[in-house]
Parts: C-alpha cells; structure tokens; sequence
C-alpha cells in the first residue's frame, strides 16, 4: 500500500467523498483526486494537515508505519457525557421523590446542586478531550434538554399559575401542580415543544457539520 492507497483509504474509513476531504484540507478535488491515483503527491503541508485530520501520523502516511498505541490512557468526553447525563437524571428523579414525600421548596434546590454537579462533569470532559468533544457534546445535550429544563419550566409555569390565581407561596416546585387541565396541559405542551424544537436544533447542526 503506497500514500496514495493509504490516502484513500483514509478517506473512505471516514465517509468522506474526495471533495469534502479537498474542503477540509484547503485544496481543488482535482487535487485530491490525483494524489489517490498517484499523479501527484501532496506537499508535506498537506501531509500534516492529513495526518491531523485523520488523526495519524505523518509517518504512517509516508512510510505505512502503524502509529505506536499510547500508554497511559486517554480522557474521553464520551465518559464524562455519560457519566453527567446519569447525575442530572438522578438530580431530576431526586428533586421529585422528595418534593412528592416533604412538599417542601429545598427539593428544588437538591435538584438543581445535583445537575449542577452532573453538567460540571460533562464540561470537564469538553475541556480535557479535544477530540472527541463534539460528539460528546452532541451525545449529552439531546437527552439533557428534557432532563434539564422540566425543573425550570416546572417552577416558572407554577409561578406564573400562582400569579394568576391569586397566590404565589408553596409554588416553587420540581413538578407542574394541577389545577385545572388546561392549565397542566399548557405546561406539557410548552415543554415538549420546547424540547422537540431543540433537538431538532441540535441535530440540524450535526447533518451541517458533517
């Protein structure tokens, strides 16, 4: 296998037609095009710039030498995606159990410290992971859309019910408080529509990206 068969076959691992690699790389596809038929071979510029986007070695590019595995293991934005997405649900399921069994404010407050905590994580895995941060980022906000706004939407339908039924305290709770139906089930659609709406948003980006 020379450069121009590992070239292609890097391209074609990563899905990618001959003029979406020429975009990522800076060049015509004509260009891409005669490097894969060994008309040409790219310049060690572009050697980099491959080798960086295919997350490879120049050397393996060049010679076919098979990148040495490393040793100490790598932070992955995956795990930490995961592992904060779990903590906001409990948060979520938490602030209700006790709201459901106290009848008290603090619930809320529970809630929110423990997804707090969960969303702290997912960001430290944004920052220590640089490349698999994107996927991570992707793989966090589609569920946490729902688990993470139902609280807030919770308390401001509940306040804003309160206010316009002529009271306000015991209002700020985890759950929407049914008073009537039209009323809880303008909640329901407010935040499921919200949230549709934003992972509609997100998965928008995600087909541009590519």
């Amino acid at each position: 296998m020379n450069i121009a068969d590992r070239i292609q076959h890097l391209r074609k691992s990563k899905g990618i037609s001959q003029e979406q690699l020429a975009d990522k790389i800076g060049v015509s596809r004509q260009a891409v095009s005669k490097w894969e038929s060994e008309q040409s071979i790219p310049d060690i510029e572009k050697i980099i710039l491959l080798s960086d986007y295919f997350e490879t070695t120049t050397d393996f590019l060049l010679k076919g030498i098979e990148p040495v595995q490393e040793l100490e293991k790598k932070y992955h934005a995956t795990v930490f995606a995961i592992v904060g997405t779990i903590l906001n649900a409990i948060g979520l399921v938490s602030s209700i159990v006790i709201w459901i069994e106290r009848q008290m404010v603090f619930a809320v407050g529970v809630g929110f410290v423990i997804m707090l905590l969960g969303t702290g994580i997912f960001l430290i895995g944004q920052f220590l992971d640089t490349k698999d941060k994107r996927k991570a980022k992707r793989l966090f906000l589609l569920p946490n859309v729902w688990i993470l706004l139902f609280i807030p939407l919770s308390c401001c339908f509940n306040i804003l019910s309160g206010i316009l039924g002529g009271g306000f305290w015991g209002r700020i709770a985890p759950i929407p408080i049914l008073e009537n139906l039209k009323t809880f089930g303008l909640y329901w659609i407010v935040y499921i529509g919200t949230c549709i709406i934003i992972d509609i948003f997100i998965a928008k980006r995600k087909v541009k990206e590519k």
